[in-house]
């Protein structure tokens, strides 16, 4: 229990690597389903990010791999001879993360295929079968996000559950997806290594994006908790108060300014800020700090307080996400050109 604080640095990184894959392509999905134009624009890097595939896989297999450093539950079950419900069977949960991967990763990889062979061929199949297929992506990534939110982060503490805590989590990370993508475009466009430029306005359509984004995961997040605080429910509002009002508390609060307020009163109060890419990139900076702090504030909260750590405060969480990020971004620069996006 004692390393469980900078194991949950690992678990954190690979939700950030996955959803940032799996947030990719739902966009360029969605972009296509509502027929927006300037999906031309961006649609190819966007899907470029489904190179941190394999990066996520690896890192799923090296938590469930680790069992009771990623599962606080297995070790109390191992210790005290608990009875879990059975959702918190071991061996399933390693069976539907591992298939629910391999799944999800066919349909997405279908999806980079068949966009890329509408866009070099007018037979009506093929762009028939690409409409059926994007319509699956958001589908999948609500039902596989939704099992991630309870294995990797509500179920951690067992018995306590929220009805909303799903859809809580993976808003959250959309959002924080809109602010890494959104930041990626500003600095390719500023690299000078762009095979084609795209057009200004889609820092304000991503700006824009941000914003609605960051109201919606301001009403989920303030939801979940007036539900419990309202409704007086002891048992599930211990987990908040711990998290809130003791050693992550200073964490606690900083995702909040970084992922709502500041985004907020940035975009919200003076328009021409979503049309500067400066600010835009300064708000994307805030909010990719906020998720991954916000990510790991539930992680590392379900265990009892004596056991929090805080993050980047030994040397395996700082060598650990630096790796990541370096294998993450060799990964998508690989796919950038691949697909043609940027200069050698």
């Amino acid at each position: 229990m004692e390393n469980f604080g900078s194991w949950s640095v690992l678990t954190t990184n690979f939700l950030v690597v996955l959803y940032l894959a799996l947030a990719g392509v739902t966009f360029a999905s969605i972009l296509h389903l509502t027929n927006g134009k300037w999906r031309f624009q961006v649609r190819y890097y966007a899907v470029s990010l489904a190179a941190l595939f394999p990066l996520a896989f690896v890192l799923l297999l090296v938590l469930l791999g680790g069992g009771e450093h990623t599962f606080p539950w297995l070790a109390q079950a191992h210790d005290d001879g608990a009875h879990l419900g059975g959702w918190l069977n071991y061996p399933f949960l390693v069976v539907r993360e591992i298939l629910g991967f391999i799944v999800v990763a066919i349909l997405f990889g279908l999806f980079i295929k068949y966009q890329h062979l509408t866009a070099v061929s007018d037979d009506p199949v093929v762009h028939r079968r690409f409409r059926n297929i994007a319509l699956l992506i958001p589908f999948a990534y609500v039902l596989y996000g939704t099992m991630v939110a309870w294995d990797f982060e509500m179920t951690l503490l067992p018995g306590w559950h929220s009805a909303s805590f799903g859809i809580y989590q993976f808003v959250s990370m959309f959002h924080g997806f809109l602010a890494f993508f959104a930041l990626m475009l500003i600095m390719l466009k500023r690299s000078g290594k762009l095979t084609s430029e795209y057009k200004p306005f889609v820092f304000n359509y991503m700006a824009q994006l941000i914003l609605a984004f960051t109201i919606l995961w301001a009403y989920f997040y303030f939801t979940q908790y007036l539900i419990m605080w309202y409704g007086r429910l002891p048992e599930e509002m211990d987990r908040f108060d711990n998290m809130m009002l003791y050693g992550l508390a200073p964490i606690w609060w900083l995702f909040l300014v970084l992922k709502a307020f500041i985004p907020f009163l940035t975009f919200a109060t003076w328009t021409p800020n979503r049309h500067n890419p400066a600010v835009i990139g300064f708000v994307a900076i805030c909010i990719l700090v906020g998720t991954w702090l916000e990510r790991y504030t539930w992680i590392s909260g379900s265990v009892s307080p004596e056991y929090y750590h805080i993050p980047m405060s030994s040397i395996f969480d700082i060598v650990v996400t630096l790796v990541i990020f370096a294998v993450g971004w060799f990964s998508v620069k690989k796919a950038l050109n691949h697909y043609g996006l940027v200069r050698a």
